[in-house]
This record gives structure tokens, sequence and C-alpha cells, in this order.
């Protein structure tokens, strides 16, 4: 890398030097910046060709400099002789003033090391642009090495030498007398330009008289840049020293014939045996055939042919060469007219630049850039012809690169940009707008091209705007976003609504509806809506275009309208708008839908925010319930014990009585069962379910109570009762087992027992969940078949569980039927009793307070006396607690159904005494 950048620094310090050695003290170093070395020419290409400017007027220049260390190798004569013959052809340049003929700008000076003039910019020579890159700095230009003659520059070339040939035949009656690539040089713009004049040969007779030249004898001695070149030489030069007008006419055809050959010229020429040469090139002309020019272009062949002739009067002359059909090109034509423009009219030019663009695609670009586009931005200078000249020049500039574009074009458009007439300027720039935001930097953006828009948008003329309103949506990505919300949509709004033509409104609205998309949506919802409703037509063609803002805002991912936006200000606007007299059906129904389409959106997006308010709610309040609820599940267990056991303290001696024959009873059971069907896993277990659910509730808190003895005393049959109720339970067990059923056996058994809905004593001696509360309802005997047990499986001895409306049935084991309800262990539970859970209290007395009172009422009626058994005789008690009937009481109690046992009851008359004793 760091040699690299050595190298680089050497190339860029030796250039330096030699520009500096080169033109160091020279007069026109003065008046004019000299740049880089950019090509050579002149004879024997002893002339280096410099960039350069002017430093007054910054004008580009091109700078010819000698420099006179190539002429160390000659002694002092040679060097005067070389001098005088260089200085001798640039004052002829600079007298001679032609459009062929290179311009010179600056005449010759001369300092001690070199010769420099000024001329007009230039590209390179022929030569050069040939192949030949004598004197050129190294490495070559690749501007130079790349470059590529087209047909079109041939043709036109070849015609401007014919023509700057004729020039100096027929006007200055002169002879160049060293015609060749070296001397002819293309400018910036392309043209073919010729210099060169070190042998020129005027006429020595008047001007009315026929021109005669006379010509000096080939010294061989003479220095190289004292001769001019021989193989672009006439043959009678040498052969016969004579010269003519035809003499520079054979230099063209040489010339042809080496542009068309790759620079190589038509015969090798010994210089030091001259006239054998010579001698040796006139036989093989006089024998040229086509296989010699089969590279030339077979019109131009002929005449090529002829030019080489070796008889000077069967040449054709310049002026016959420029009408050959060869240089009849279409591109050759324009650009020969492009060189004659100044010399037109507005009325020739406009036709001529009507029917350019239709030629411009067939021409090179270097050519079009080169030699069209300065002639056109040349005529901007004149009002009248911008119309027509602009089309062409953003035609060019959309072939052009942006870089080619702003170094080219853009500065000559700039003026253009403020041109307000002829208003066809304005049209042509809009429908080009595209073009122009693309490829112009954003300052001028800024400054230039939208400044023409918004005149436009405020322009007098309706065809204007309606071409302005149509137009902006093609370019409105290109615009920035500042300038389109603060000056672009403003002055659209104010058109709409100032305008008194119906189509500048809805061209706006359009206008507007197509860049929505590049609007923030803020923007939109604030500022251009609310603008629909200050339009003040009601036409069916304004209408609809609200309406299709409304959609495209409603639609567009990325816009949308909010839900309050909807309902407050879109909907309330377009609901009258659909009921327009002016509208059809089908505009009717477009209405119609858009609307249909909003309110569906409204409701579900405010469906599904309420749906999410709810939610968060409800679970707020289970949070709130969980807080609640979270005493320790021991405790509320303890205390619900605790309460229990003192309301059912007076009954504990009765159920550890009947304790053993329950367990008893469990056993066999569980031995005739073997085990559990699924039926009864299910309903397991869906009342274990159940249980866990009433576990997680808190219990009811019943309050304490006193039992009271009562007053009368009672018969205590309990003894007797129990030894009666022993006797049928032996003798069920000795019968064989019957399948159990809904209806009654012949042979029933009874069964009495007092069951209670104490949730203490469900949940030490039946299993049952410790949170049962009381229900108030009554009780109710139950009566089971013969192979039934008397004795449930949680141990509870003489007692039926029968469920109430109230509460379900919780003994899961027992297969005792009752009397009320045949068919309840083969339904569902009965979820009813957690509504007392959870219903709502009656605001005098709860639900626990009654059945605590009614509980306390029925013991009271039962309390035996001072030292008698507490167990009740004769009586049976529900689940809830709750005083039931006798047999003969009981509403479903029918003797029909029941046959007295015969020879299985041992003391049936004894019993049957007891309870008429007990229920009279």
């Amino acid at each position: 890398m760091e040699s690299m950048l050595n190298k680089l620094k050497s190339t860029v310090t030796k250039v330096t030097a030699d520009v500096t050695s080169a033109v160091m003290g020279n007069p026109v170093t003065r008046e004019f910046d000299v740049g880089r070395h950019i090509a050579s020419g002149g004879n024997g290409l002893a002339w280096k060709i410099f960039n350069g400017t002017k430093k007054s007027t910054k004008q580009e220049v091109a700078v010819f400099v000698f420099d006179k260390k190539l002429m160390d190798k000659y002694q002092k004569f040679d060097k005067d002789q070389i001098i005088d013959s260089l200085k001798r052809g640039v004052q002829q340049l600079t007298r001679l003033r032609h459009p062929r003929l290179l311009t010179v700008q600056h005449p010759l000076e001369e300092s001690r090391d070199c010769l420099a003039f000024c001329t007009e910019p230039i590209c390179a020579s022929l030569a050069n642009v040939l192949g030949n890159w004598d004197n050129l700095p190294s490495p070559v230009p690749s501007d130079i090495k790349e470059y590529k003659l087209y047909d079109v520059e041939t043709k036109y070339g070849l015609l401007q030498v014919s023509e700057g040939l004729s020039f100096l035949h027929s006007s200055v009656k002169m002879v160049h007398g060293n015609l060749t690539p070296e001397n002819i040089i293309l400018n910036k713009s392309g043209a073919w330009k010729i210099m060169g004049f070190d042998f020129y040969i005027q006429s020595t007779n008047p001007s009315e008289q026929e021109p005669k030249f006379s010509c000096k004898e080939w010294d061989p001695n003479l220095p190289t840049l004292c001769l001019p070149n021989p193989q672009y030489l006439a043959p009678e030069y040498i052969l016969s020293v004579s010269c003519e007008t035809a003499s520079d006419m054979y230099s063209l055809g040489a010339i042809t014939y080496a542009v068309f050959n790759n620079g190589k010229p038509i015969f090798e020429v010994n210089k030091q045996d001259i006239y054998k040469s010579f001698s040796r090139q006139l036989d093989q002309l006089s024998r040229l055939g086509s296989n010699t020019l089969q590279n030339i272009p077979e019109e131009v062949r002929e005449h090529v042919k002829l030019l080489l002739n070796v008889a000077p009067a069967v040449r054709p002359d310049a002026d016959q060469m420029t009408k050959i059909p060869f240089f009849d090109d279409v591109g050759a034509v324009t650009l020969q007219y492009f060189d004659s423009l100044f010399q037109r009219d507005n009325l020739q030019k406009s036709q001529f630049f009507k029917g350019l663009p239709k030629v411009l695609p067939k021409l090179p670009k270097r050519v079009i850039v080169q030699r069209i586009l300065p002639c056109l931005t040349s005529e901007f200078v004149n009002p009248d012809m911008v119309p027509f000249v602009l089309p062409n020049v953003l035609l060019i500039a959309e072939e052009c690169t942006k870089e080619e574009y702003i170094k080219l074009i853009l500065p000559d458009l700039s003026p253009v940009f403020k041109q307000q007439e002829p208003v066809q300027i304005l049209l042509i720039f809009l429908q080009k707008m595209d073009l122009l935001l693309t490829k112009t930097p954003p300052d001028e953006i800024k400054n230039s091209v939208l400044p023409m828009v918004y005149r436009a948008l405020e322009a007098p003329s309706i065809q204007i705007q309606e071409l302005c309103l149509n137009i902006i949506p093609t370019f409105a990505n290109l615009i920035d976003y500042p300038s389109m919300k603060n000056a672009l949509i403003p002055r659209i709004k104010s058109a709409c609504l100032q305008t008194s033509s119906l189509a500048v409104r809805v061209n706006s609205l359009v206008c507007l509806g197509k860049i929505l998309e590049y609007l923030d949506k803020w923007f939109v919802l604030d500022d251009i809506l609310p603008f629909l409703q200050q339009i003040p037509s009601k036409e069916p063609a304004v209408l609809m275009g609200i309406l299709g803002i409304y959609k495209c805002t409603f639609s567009h991912k990325k816009l949308g309208i909010t839900k309050e936006q909807l309902a407050g200000k879109v909907l309330p606007h377009l609901i009258p708008l659909s009921i327009e007299n002016n509208l059809n059906l089908n505009q009717f129904n477009s209405f119609i839908s858009v609307i249909k389409e909003m309110l569906n959106r409204l409701e579900a997006e405010h469906k599904t925010k309420l749906e999410q308010i709810h939610i968060m709610q409800e679970q707020q309040k289970s949070l709130d319930i969980t807080n609640q609820m979270s005493i320790p599940e021991e405790t509320k267990a303890n205390n619900a014990g605790n309460q229990i056991d003192r309301v059912f303290t007076n009954l504990q001696t009765d159920i550890l009585t009947a304790g053993s024959d329950c367990k008893e009873n469990g056993r066999l059971k569980n031995q005739r069962k073997g085990s559990l069907t699924l039926e009864e896993k299910q309903k397991l277990a869906k009342e274990q379910e159940q249980a866990q659910k009433l576990k997680n509730q808190q219990p009811l808190k019943p309050q304490p109570h006193t039992v009271t003895a009562p007053v009368k005393q009672t018969k205590d049959l309990t003894d007797t009762l129990i030894d009666n109720m022993s006797s049928l339970a032996t003798q069920s067990l000795n019968r064989p087992k019957v399948p159990s059923s809904s209806s009654f056996s012949s042979v029933p058994s009874m069964g009495i027992g007092v069951g209670f809905s104490s949730p203490a004593e469900s949940t030490k001696r039946n299993g049952l969940n410790a949170n049962v509360g009381f229900q108030p309802s009554g009780f109710s005997m139950g009566v089971g078949t013969t192979s039934q047990n008397f004795f449930n499986s949680a141990g509870m001895a003489n007692m039926n569980m029968l469920p109430t409306g109230n509460m379900p049935a919780y003994n899961s084991m027992s297969t005792t039927v009752a009397i009320s309800q045949p068919t309840q262990q083969n339904r569902p539970p009965d979820m009813s009793a957690l509504d007392s859970l959870f219903g709502p209290q009656k605001p005098k007395i709860s639900m626990n307070q009654l059945s605590q009172q009614k509980t306390n009422q029925w013991l009271n009626q039962f309390v035996p006396p001072q030292g008698a058994s507490s167990s009740l005789p004769g009586t049976q008690m529900n689940v809830m607690g709750q005083p039931g009937f006798g047999l003969q009481g009981n509403p479903f109690y029918n003797p029909q159904n029941f046959t007295q046992p015969t020879n299985n009851m041992t003391s049936s008359s004894s019993a049957s005494n007891d309870l008429k004793d007990l229920f009279g």
C-alpha cells in the first residue's frame, strides 16, 4: 500500500513538474491557469495540449505548449527553422476564422523554454484517437485510450474536413500542404477542426484569376519538424515538385483510408529514400484494387479511390465531396444543421426541434451529449424557443447519469425553472417531474423544482391546475415529507375550496386520495378528514371523492381511523351525505357499504374492549375473595368441629351404643359385596368431588344453645325397642338375599332409627363433610327390604339417611329405600342444599338459628328423667335433626303394602304393644 502511494505521489509530482517547467515564464500563464496534460497534436505531435481556464472569466480553454527541449539535438540553425515553421503555422491559424478551423483564443507567446497559445477546449487529436500516442503523458489518459469513433462521427468529421478544405480552396485560395490526422483536432463537442498550417501555400495569382501555387522541393536534410508528413502527401509534391488544391484532396483520401483502418496509412514511406518510395507508391496507386479498400464503406469506396488517383484532375474537389450521398446520413445531416443553427429563424428552428425527438434515439450518447446538447441549451436564452427545445433537453437527461445531469444539464435548466412565460414551459416540466425529482439534488429541488409546482397549483389557468393535480401522485413518493405537509397539501386544499371549477375540485380530492399513503396517520386524522367537512359542494362526483378518501383512510393498513373518530366525526358526516338526492343507486350502495364496514369494525373493537374490561374486573373480584379466604383450613375445621360437638352432646350416648352393631353389619356387608361396581365408583367420585367443594366453603356457625329438661315425664321404652329391633335384624340376616328394588317386598322388615343432619356427627361416624349445616325440613320413616341392613356402613345404628329437598344424599353405602322417595339412590346428587350456603339470608333470623331452635324444641319433648337412658324409644329422627312421624302418622305409610311374617318374628306381639303404647 505504501509503495502504491509513493508511486502515485511521484507521478503527480512529475506531472506537476512537467507542467511547471513547460510553461513557466510564458506570458500565457498570466491570463490562463494551466491544468492537466490531455493530448498532443500538430506536425509530428510536437505540441503538448493542456486543459486550462481563463483567470478573469473562468472560461475553459486548451493550452498548446511546445517545449524547446525537443530541439536540443539540433543545431542552432535547425532550431531556428523549427521555431519559424511552428510560428508560421500558428500565426496563419490565428488569422483564419471558420467553423471548420480550430479557433484560437490567445495568440502565440514565446518564452525562453517554450511556445504557447490557447484555443477553444479540445478533446484530442485525430491521431491520438486512432492510436498514435506520441508525446502523451504516461500512463495514457483513459478517455483517449478508450475513445472509439462512431460511424456518424466519422461521416460528419470527414464532411467537416471537406467543408474546411472547401473554405481554404475557394475562399482563401490556399493549399494546406500538410493535412494529416495530427493536424485534425477533435474539440470538446466532438467536431473535427483543421490546424497545422506550417506548410500552407498561398496562391500567387490575384483572387479573380485561377489560383497558382508554387511548391518547394523536398529537402531530406531538413529536420523532421520542418517537413510535412510524407505518408499523407500527394505524389506530385515529391515527383514533380508541384501542388494544387487537388493535392489536399489526396490527403483527404489518405485520411479517410486511415480512419477506417485503425489509423494505418495506405502506404509506408522510407524517408531515407523518399523518391524510390514514391515511385513505387505511384505504381501501386495506378493498380489500386477493391481488396485494398475493403474496410472502407461501400457507399464511399469509389469516392476514396478517386481521391487517391495519381492524376490530380481526376480527384473530386472539396465542394463536390460535401455533396456525395455518403454524407446524407440522418445523423450527419442533423449535426450539420446544428452547426448552421445560428443562421436559421425561429420558424425553421421550431420545425427542426419538433422532429428532433425522433432522431435522438438513433444517435450515440456521446454525440448527443457533446454535440447536440450544447446547441440546445444555447437556445434557452430565446424564450420563444424554450417550449420547443425543452422536451429534447429532458429527453437527453433521461439517458444521462445523475452526475452527467448535474454537470451538463442542470446549470442550464435552473434559470428555466423560474420562467413563467410561455405557459407551455410549466406544462412540460410537470410532465417530466419524476425525472427532475429523481436526478436533481435536494437543495435544488427545494429551491427551484417544488416552487414551480406550487406556482402551477396557484395558476389562474384551470388546465394547468388539472394537469398539476393529475401529475402530483406520480411523483409524490419523491417529495420530502415536510415539503408535502407544509407546502403542497395546503395548496391542494386551497385549490379545492376556492375554485369554481368542478373538475379542479374533484381532481383535488382524487389527488389527496392517491397521496394518502405517503402521509402520516395523525396528520390525515387531524388535517385531511376535518377538511372534508368544509367542502361546500354536494355534487355526486364530489361526494364520491369524499367517500373515496374516507374509504382509503379506513382500509389502509398504515393509516386507519380510530373508533372514536368513526363514532364522533366520520359516521355523523357520512350518513347525511349518503341520503343526498343527487346520488344514484350505485353511489348510494357504495356509501352504505362503507358505512356498514365502519359500523362492524366499531362494534367489534368496542365489544372486545368491554370484554377485556369485564375479564379484568372478574379477576380482581377473585383476588379479593381469595384474600378474604386466606384463613388457615385447620382453624376452620377445628371451629366447625367444636360447634357441632356442642350441639350434639346429648346424643353421644345413643350413637356410641349402636356403634358395635354398625361395625359388625359393615363387615358382613363388605363380605357380601366383595368390590364396588363401576356405577358405584362413579357415584363415589362425584360425592367426593362434591364433598371437596363443600369443604372449601366457610362453615356455618350456629349459636350455642342450652338444653333444658322438660317438665313432663315420659315413659322410657328404649330398652324394649332396642331388643325388638335386634331380634328383627337377626331374623333378616338368616334369610336369603333378595335383590333390592324401589318397590316394597311382600315381607318387609322395618328399620326404625334416629338420623340427624349434624355436620359433626357425620364427620365423626359417617365420613361426611364437616361443613354440612342444619336443614330445617321434617323427618320421615324409612322401610327396607328383608335383605337390607338396618345399619348403614358408617356405623350409625337404626338410621336411614333420607335426602330432603334441600339436602343431597350423603350416605353412599346405604341400600335402604326411603318410602317417600323410592328411587332417590339412582338420581344424581342434589346440589340444592348448597343454595342455603350462598343464597340470600333472611334479615331477621338465619337458617342456622332456625334449625337450632327447632332441634331444641324437639329434644325438649323427649329428654328422660334423671338416671334414665338417653335413648328415645319408638321415635325416628330424620337426617336434619327434626322429629318425624310413626308408621301411622307417615303420609307414605299404607298397611296393605306390608305382610306380617308368621314364622320368623319371635317377639312381634310385644313389639306391636310397645309401638301402640308409644304412638297410640
